[in-house]
């Protein structure tokens, strides 16, 4: 089952610690277009890797992992975003683009 790839748990890991400033964060709650897409970003990685996985580990699945690279790109580049516009504070900034940078860097692209 696809829960039980650590590629699979880590990426999980990595959505629920962006919802919660997504959900709390009084800035990012408040401006819906950025909330929404910083949750579907974060979802996005584990959720492909999930669907791909599905496709019993063929090319099909090579191609869910790529596109899962991706989304720890597109998530890393939200976060920088909220920073740049002082909706998170830096330090919250790099604690949240630290983990989806090292999971890119898992697989091949």
């Amino acid at each position: 089952c696809f829960d039980d790839l650590m590629i699979w748990q880590k990426a999980h890991d990595i959505a629920v610690k962006i919802y919660t400033p997504a959900e709390k964060n009084r800035y990012i709650k408040s401006d819906f277009s950025i909330k929404d897409q910083f949750k579907r970003a974060a979802i996005l990685i584990s959720d492909n890797i999930a669907e791909g996985f599905e496709y019993n580990k063929g090319p099909d699945f090579y191609r869910f992992l790529r596109i899962s690279k991706g989304s720890c790109g597109e998530i890393r580049n939200k976060i920088l975003f909220v920073k740049r516009v002082k909706f998170i504070s830096e330090v919250l900034a790099e604690s949240l683009s630290l983990e989806p940078e090292v999971l890119g860097r898992q697989w091949a692209s």
